[in-house]
């Protein structure tokens, strides 16, 4: 699976997931961040679906609000709850979810 089929208000767009850097949960929509610069896409999609929908070894769920791509994370600084990401920008890693995390990277 190289690709993802995603419903918008303009149709369906498909999307490369090696462009996906991650996705962001904003209360009923999520917002996509790309590797290639391009403006982030808002779909009327719950976290939740994507994470069904994504493979489970590509992409971890870091936070109540983020969904990772792995191959797009830089460093992972467990004592302060974050990781770099390779447009330069810090997730938040949730208290909860920090070990889980630590696993699921190491695999």
């Amino acid at each position: 699976m190289n690709n993802i089929s995603i419903p918008t208000n303009k149709g369906i767009s498909l999307l490369c997931l090696q462009n996906i850097i991650r996705i962001q949960s904003i209360s009923n929509y999520s917002k996509i961040y790309f590797a290639d610069k391009s403006h982030p896409l808002t779909v009327a999609k719950l976290l939740h679906w994507f994470e069904e929908q994504l493979p489970a070894e590509m992409f971890v769920r870091t936070h109540r609000t983020h969904l990772v791509n792995k191959d797009h994370i830089i460093n992972v600084i467990l004592s302060s709850q974050k990781m770099q990401l390779s447009n330069g920008e810090q997730i938040g890693i949730s208290k909860r979810r920090k070990q889980w995390v630590k696993q699921r990277l190491c695999a």
